[in-house]
């Protein structure tokens, strides 16, 4: 079985050398010398002459993995940075509800009080200081359940860029 080589390679003749050489004789002064030394070597060529196209279609063969590998390895940045980008997106609309439901949460704040400073001065019944106060719990749980999805989007961003979990 041949060694792995590329198949540009295969184009070209191969050249392979063997040699064996030794001695008849015991004596160490006589061992290259005289006739009882002995020596063989060997030498073959092989060129690819007739391959009925194997090596060309070969080749062809490990260029288009070069190509293909090349192209999965482009579609899989390409995924990355389009998996950032929505978590981008993400977070940051995540956040601007977030931002607008903590304004929501003063404004209702801001109504109670002044519900509550009607009602003192007689200016109006209970029922208006209990329904600003509905509404402000109702804004701060919608501001807590904003809080929660920019925390989840902020995570999701994180492990988009690479965060070390999946």
């Amino acid at each position: 079985m041949p060694a792995l080589e590329s198949p540009k390679a295969q184009w070209v003749p191969q050249i392979s050398l063997t040699s064996l050489g030794g001695s008849a004789s015991s004596q160490l002064q006589s061992m290259f010398a005289g006739k009882n030394a002995y020596w063989y070597a060997a030498g073959s060529l092989s060129e690819p002459i007739f391959d009925a196209g194997r090596i060309r279609s070969n080749y062809h063969l490990s260029q288009a993995q070069e190509q293909e590998m090349l192209l999965d390895y482009q579609k899989t940045i390409l995924n990355a940075l389009k998996d950032v980008s929505d978590s981008l997106v993400g977070y940051k609309e995540t956040r601007e509800r977030r931002e607008q439901q903590a304004a929501l949460v003063v404004s209702a704040a801001d109504a109670v009080r002044l519900a509550r400073l009607r009602y003192s001065g007689g200016n109006t019944s209970y029922l208006e200081v209990l329904t600003t106060d509905t509404d402000l719990y109702d804004a701060q749980l919608q501001l807590a359940q904003s809080q929660e999805q920019e925390a989840a989007s902020l995570v999701q961003l994180y492990a988009a860029l690479g965060g070390g979990w999946q």
